[in-house]
């Protein structure tokens, strides 16, 4: 690549790691985060290189996601930095079009990922003022490799590595199938079969909509309060009207207008075992990150008995789950619908923009930007939406520094051809 070159001589013989100078930032990731930092940099002229630790982009999406997955939020808010959706597409785009769209998005704008490179290390060496990113590749043996560049971009997102819970016996005694979510791709296979979704966010009520549509037997572990909110409100997306509301309202109002209209249309969630939080879900979702559900028609399976709520996990038996309020119920298999968690904290040597939980330390819209040429694109806990708005503002703070300094580069060039003239 033009923006690329291996440093001579700087092959160490003991370690077989090869040294690269990337001539502009480091891109860490080429899911929407990194494709959308990318594109919005080679529109401000800047070079650079992206890693991924898979073989294809967005990797979460392409490997990691069930098959009937839609964006729970309309297009046009989800629709990456210089490019929107095709016009045929749906308000709420499918899986497989929203794969297509990104991978559309990644030749439009010529951005190439450095494939099967999983970074092992990312330090900044303040000596020569310069990041210093280790990877191993996952394709080759023997081709690990040293990125030395001014700028580093962490794209690696919110969702990167799996939460497993340790539950008692889960693991030592339970003989049926244990699959995280990541790994659940339809309830085909479950078709008459007792399954227990632990985790009743939006990707646990999901599965268990698609279990209960596949005519399995899902039960839904809620251990915890959490707010159900309509996904469309007369006709409306549930989003857009929040975010007109917050444009005039003040937050508290917000959340109640939203409790009041989410009452009218789905009824009262407690009986059905879903208690909601004290606070209210704009709220909780500022302070919190935690995002509430939108519902696309597990509520309904919920009310007909279709999907059974339980309470909170004591322990697994071989073929039963005993429930803390001393019920047991026999299965068949368990997806445990958990979530993910950043692991930036694992390989990125600082701390000062990110903290011990892989989230920068600022809250938005400040979280993008640390020091030394660190920034962070799509920890926002704002979805799509705010990595777009991440990478619009890396991309400039970068650009705007990379047309500075390649001015006085051709001023000094220039100086020199003149010096050059006059001694001739």
């Amino acid at each position: 690549m033009e923006n690329m070159f291996r440093l001579m001589g700087s092959e160490d013989s003991s370690e077989r790691r090869r040294c690269i100078w990337v001539n502009g930032p480091v891109i860490i990731g080429a899911g929407p985060s990194g494709l959308a930092t990318a594109a919005c940099l080679r529109e401000e002229g800047v070079p650079f290189v992206v890693l991924e630790r898979a073989e294809c982009i967005a990797s979460l999406w392409q490997k990691r996601t069930y098959d009937r997955l839609k964006l729970h939020l309309p297009k046009k808010v989800c629709q990456l930095p210089k490019m929107p959706f095709p016009e045929n597409y749906p308000e709420y785009p499918t899986k497989r079009q929203f794969i297509d769209y990104l991978e559309s998005y990644a030749t439009r704008f010529e951005i190439t990922p450095q494939f099967n490179e999983c970074v092992q290390s990312a330090r900044y060496d303040e000596t020569s003022g310069l990041w210093r990113i280790r990877t191993t590749s996952s394709a080759a043996v023997g081709s690990d490799m040293e990125y030395i560049c001014r700028w580093l971009v962490v794209a690696t997102g919110e969702n990167a590595e799996r939460v497993v819970p340790e539950i008692d016996g889960l693991t030592t005694e339970f003989n049926g199938e244990v699959i995280h979510s990541c790994e659940y791709k339809s309830g085909e296979k479950y078709r008459g079969k007792s399954v227990l979704v632990v985790g009743c966010g939006n990707s646990g009520m999901e599965v268990s909509l698609d279990l209960a549509n596949h005519n399995a037997n899902p039960s839904m572990v809620v251990r915890s309060s959490v707010h159900v909110l309509p996904r469309e409100i007369l006709g409306k997306s549930s989003f857009e009207i929040t975010m007109m509301l917050m444009k005039w309202l003040p937050l508290w109002l917000v959340d109640k207008i939203l409790l009041i209209l989410a009452w009218l249309i789905l009824g009262n969630l407690t009986k059905y075992g879903l208690k909601r939080p004290n606070m209210g879900p704009m709220e909780l979702k500022v302070v919190t990150g935690k995002t509430p559900v939108l519902d696309i028609g597990a509520m309904e399976k919920i009310k007909s008995g279709d999907i059974d709520i339980v309470p909170g996990i004591k322990r697994f038996s071989r073929s039963q789950v005993e429930l803390v309020d001393g019920q047991r119920l026999d299965l068949d298999a368990v997806v445990l619908a958990t979530g993910y968690r950043s692991n930036v904290p694992s390989w990125l040597q600082e701390n000062d923009l990110f903290s011990k939980n892989g989230f920068p330390k600022s809250p938005f819209p400040n979280a993008w930007k640390g020091k030394s040429g660190l920034y962070a694109a799509g920890f926002t806990r704002k979805g799509l939406a705010g990595a777009s708005a991440d990478a619009v503002n890396i991309a400039k703070d970068i650009g705007n520094v990379w047309r500075e300094e390649t001015k006085r580069q051709r001023m000094r060039t220039r100086v020199g051809h003149r010096r050059c003239i006059s001694v001739a």
